[in-house]
């Protein structure tokens, strides 16, 4: 990594990958330097579109590129673990899409990767990195609505999608949960770390993915999460901590939060918004720059977004995966055993 300027390759060239590169040109202390597809012509064209010197037909070519610091992981989930890990394998750092694997099976596999190799991987939950939901999470942290009784978070699209979707495409990690579903769970992970419990309903595609889904999480504590996600139905896409003392509401969007608004007994409300003049509130760089900042570092993970944190959402996704009955292509008894031992719904 040189000095002033840390170097990024892009793997894959759909549309979170655009929408990423084009955060990260915008950043004077970033370089792309390097894109790889599947198809040739598709890398070429993107490096085109963002001015980046190289462009690779093959994933392989990337991985090896020794010029780069740090690659970025943007393909379906499906396809993440076998993109990361080619990358740790060659000595890349990276940053893979959410959600992180199909299943925790493969994430341990890629988080093993990386311990046992001394890169910095890290999932690209950019909720996490949010400076509004930073702020979110120190206020309930310190006590500012006292204990946390109840979360509630959704997420859902109005579709249709049609079978030959990817998100209808169980071959591709096809499905509410793993897109869109990761959201709604992270979140509540983020306030109440990883549930003890756990029932979940789904009405499923004839694919056999989930087409939409409802999940009750629970805690040891008494505390209680209701989640929600769908491809058949737009939502208001909003989430809510209600506490002992008081309650925050995010509006549309939570996921990529401008603002929030506390209620607390016996005060007016109070609205916590972020100055978007510098940066939208929907832009990718805030994961960016957190990822450059834990390579300045020299740290292997990030603490905004640990990898025991993913793993543990991971664990989660499987297990609601569990109750509903969605697996995948290639998907055996191992990937079933790794689920948490909670009670089945």
């Amino acid at each position: 990594m040189t000095a002033e300027n840390v170097r990024w390759g892009i793997l894959a060239t759909g549309g979170i990958a655009a929408a990423f590169t084009a955060d990260l040109v915008d950043l004077p202390d970033a370089d792309v330097v390097a894109v790889a597809s599947r198809s040739a012509d598709s890398a070429k064209a993107f490096a085109e579109r963002f001015g980046i010197p190289r462009a690779y037909g093959d994933w392989a070519s990337l991985a090896a590129d020794e010029d780069i610091d740090v690659v970025y992981v943007a393909t379906p989930h499906a396809a993440h673990r076998a993109a990361a890990g080619l990358c740790l394998e060659a000595g890349r750092n990276v940053l893979c899409e959410k959600a992180f694997t199909l299943n925790v099976r493969e994430a341990e596999e890629l988080v093993a990767l990386a311990r046992a190799r001394g890169s910095f991987l890290m999932e690209a939950m950019w909720m996490y990195c949010n400076p509004v939901i930073r702020r979110l999470k120190a206020l309930v942290d310190d006590g500012g609505i006292g204990e946390v009784r109840t979360v509630q978070a959704d997420f859902g699209l109005a579709g249709p999608f049609p079978p030959s979707h990817r998100l209808r495409d169980p071959a591709q990690g096809g499905g509410a949960l793993l897109d869109l579903g990761v959201y709604p769970v992270s979140f509540a992970q983020l306030l109440l770390g990883e549930p003890s419990d756990i029932a979940a309903r789904a009405v499923l595609s004839d694919e056999g993915v989930d087409l939409q889904t409802g999940a009750l999480l629970s805690w040891e504590s008494g505390a209680l999460a209701s989640v929600h996600c769908s491809v058949v139905g737009g939502t208001s896409v909003s989430a809510s901590v209600t506490g002992s003392q008081g309650r925050i509401d995010i509006p549309y969007g939570f996921f990529h939060a401008d603002r929030f608004v506390l209620h607390r007994d016996g005060r007016e409300p109070e609205v916590f918004a972020h100055d978007t003049a510098a940066d939208p509130h929907n832009s990718l760089k805030y994961e960016a720059r957190e990822v450059m900042r834990a390579l300045r570092a020299g740290e292997t993970e990030s603490s905004l977004v640990p990898l025991d944190g993913t793993l543990a959402v991971m664990r989660t996704l499987d297990a609601i995966r569990d109750r509903i009955g969605v697996r995948y292509p290639g998907e055996g008894e191992a990937d079933r055993e790794a689920a948490p031992a909670v009670t089945p719904a």
